[in-house]
């Protein structure tokens, strides 16, 4: 929607710099999209006192009225313009309007005020509705004459239009809380086993090679530290890869000369920030499901590529390979949860970066696998 308003502002304005050529329609046209991109912008951060009292000035501008309210039935949540004397009036009124999820019109009769210089004449309370019909405030919009059937409407479809943003506001929440879940489910799924086989790794050389057993202890205190951190959604390549050198150090010692690792990363894209968890269940499913399956030795390959404004990421394994049909929308995990990671890592990155920039799985069964992400160098809101 914003995209589309963003679009419309832009024709709008080209034309406008064209002398001669824009109307007085487009000219209006322009001026209201503008306002409501302008309205937009803070209700998509949520409402809140802080965001209603930055949407209400544009918010009036759209219904054409002498003040303007947010109140959410308790209390008012911003006011711009004249008329904020009545608030008591209106926050009642709001929560009549909530109450029965229909728009509530207050005549003079319903505003008594005792101040010579009072405008007020009468108003609008519009409930904001989003797509569900849900509402938890109201939009109230003041006049200074009997409301007029105009303002009634231009009050119910703004509310209806700011409702709408609301609720994509709380979609987009709902997303970023359903990502940090995954990434909490998602160190629940690898924990387990790689702990059981971790320790069991460590403990066969307690005896015969205790150094090494210490040093084998500290990587894995390293590795579960990063991997249970309880701050930050976001990491950089760089911590991501610290990360899996740790656990491949402790899968080596578990396969000997069994695994090989191969490592190819461009310096520029070690800054780079991307969702955490999202590299080092990549190189355990290629460990775990590809190459402890394979007799005799194999080999992991990691690349991360400088590719102008994306980075390029590949991990590779020459393992046993699978049926690229397991990856089909729908069809259920193996009871031994192969495979989760990569669903997860490919939702997330999705959910972060957009569609365009899920995981690439290139398999067959014998041939090994290849699982490919782009990840942008820079994206709001991705801070490691």
């Amino acid at each position: 929607m914003i995209a589309a308003l963003a679009a419309a502002v832009v024709a709008v304005v080209r034309l406008r710099a064209r002398r001669g050529i824009a109307t007085a329609m487009q000219r209006a046209t322009y001026d209201v999209l503008h306002t409501a991109a302008l309205a937009a912008e803070p209700l998509r951060g949520g409402l809140t006192p802080a965001s209603a009292g930055k949407a209400a000035r544009h918010l009036r501008a759209l219904v054409g009225a002498v003040g303007l309210a947010v109140d959410d039935g308790e209390h008012c949540l911003a006011f711009d313009g004249r008329g904020s004397h009545h608030r008591e009036q209106f926050t009642a009124a709001a929560q009549r309007a909530l109450t029965t999820h229909r728009s509530v019109v207050l005549a003079p009769a319903d505003l008594p005020c005792d101040r010579v210089d009072c405008v007020v004449r009468g108003a609008v309370v519009a409930p904001l509705s989003g797509p569900d019909g849900r509402a938890t405030a109201a939009l109230v919009a003041v006049a200074d004459a009997q409301p007029a059937p105009g303002l009634v409407q231009a009050t119910g479809e703004a509310a209806r239009w700011a409702g709408s943003q609301i609720a994509l506001a709380e979609l987009d929440s709902s997303r970023e809380r359903l990502a940090r879940a995954e990434v909490r489910a998602l160190r629940a799924q690898i924990s387990p086993h790689f702990i059981y086989n971790a320790l069991t790794a460590i403990a066969s050389f307690v005896r015969t090679d205790p150094e090494r057993a210490r040093e084998l202890i500290l990587e894995f205190a390293e590795f579960t530290r990063y991997s249970f951190r309880a701050h930050g959604d976001f990491t950089t390549l760089a911590e991501e890869l610290r990360s899996i050198d740790r656990y491949l150090t402790i899968e080596r010692a578990r396969f000997g000369d069994r695994l090989q690792v191969r490592l190819q990363i461009a310096p520029e894209v070690l800054p780079v920030g991307l969702p955490f968890l999202c590299l080092q269940p990549l190189v355990e499913n290629a460990v775990r499901h590809g190459l402890s399956r394979k007799p005799g030795v194999g080999m992991v390959s990691i690349e991360a590529r400088d590719a102008g404004a994306e980075c390029h990421i590949t991990v590779e394994d020459d393992g046993v390979g699978m049926d690229p049909a397991v990856f089909a929308p729908g069809l259920a995990e193996n009871d031994d949860g192969q495979h989760v990671g990569l669903t997860n890592v490919d939702e997330r990155l999705r959910s972060v970066f957009g569609d365009r920039f899920g995981l690439v799985v290139e398999t067959a069964p014998g041939a090994g696998t290849k699982v490919s992400m782009r990840v942008p160098k820079f994206h709001p809101g991705v801070r490691a």
